[in-house]
């Protein structure tokens, strides 16, 4: 049986009642929480907040996937560290820093799990030698900033190139951005170990959020 997890993107919730949409999905088999942090100059937008994020840490115990779209992370990188759990993750843009490796040495000192996330401009071989100190890789499949984006079909050689390295180098492969059922359906069993699930499959449904995380789950292989 493919083997895979359920990120919920939080910046698609419904911000009426946060705490009964994390209640919901929590109860309803989500594995992990993703948080988008953006800041209005990495990204042409502001999503959640810190405070968003503290409040949510409190809400479940599940694991917090912390997306930091901004600039220069290294010089708030405490305030998110802090408020996270030991094996919480976090995930920086390797070109929004001077010297990411820095920042991800932080994040590993801190006890959280290292990642970066990668945009569709940027190719694999820019990050190849931080592919070792990594633990997630977070393939960005549209580009960052908003939801309800469309697939950019060319993503798909991004992940033909990182699928055979993860064994070798000891990082796991997510997916982000306009995820469909059919997406999850090819590409976890090639390996991608997560999925990050927005308004494509998850959020603005009729459907209760345990019968759509049930359904994704017994899909065909």
């Amino acid at each position: 049986m493919t083997k895979f997890e359920l990120m919920a993107s939080m910046m698609c919730a419904d911000y009426r009642n946060l705490e009964k949409e994390v209640t919901e999905l929590d109860e309803g088999g989500i594995d992990s929480f993703h948080i988008d942090i953006m800041d209005g100059r990495y990204v042409p937008n502001y999503a959640m907040s810190l405070n968003d994020l503290i409040c949510i840490r409190s809400l479940t115990k599940k694991p917090m996937d912390v997306h930091l779209m901004v600039e220069h992370p290294i010089n708030t990188i405490d305030l998110f560290i802090k408020n996270l759990n030991p094996g919480d993750t976090i995930y920086i843009h390797p070109e929004a820093e001077y010297h990411p490796s820095t920042t991800l040495q932080k994040i590993i000192d801190a006890g959280l799990v290292p990642g970066i996330a990668i945009n569709p401009g940027t190719s694999v071989e820019t990050v190849y030698e931080m592919l070792r100190i990594v633990k997630k890789v977070l393939v960005m499949s549209v580009n960052p900033g908003n939801a309800s984006q469309m697939f950019l079909p060319y993503v798909g050689k991004k992940y033909e190139k990182l699928l055979p390295m993860r064994m070798e180098m000891n990082f796991q492969i997510y997916w982000d951005g306009a995820c469909s059922a059919e997406k999850i359906r090819e590409y976890a069993p090639k390996g991608v170990r997560g999925f990050v699930l927005g308004t494509t499959l998850l959020f603005g449904k009729k459907t209760p959020y345990r019968e759509t995380l049930s359904g994704i789950r017994e899909m065909n292989f």
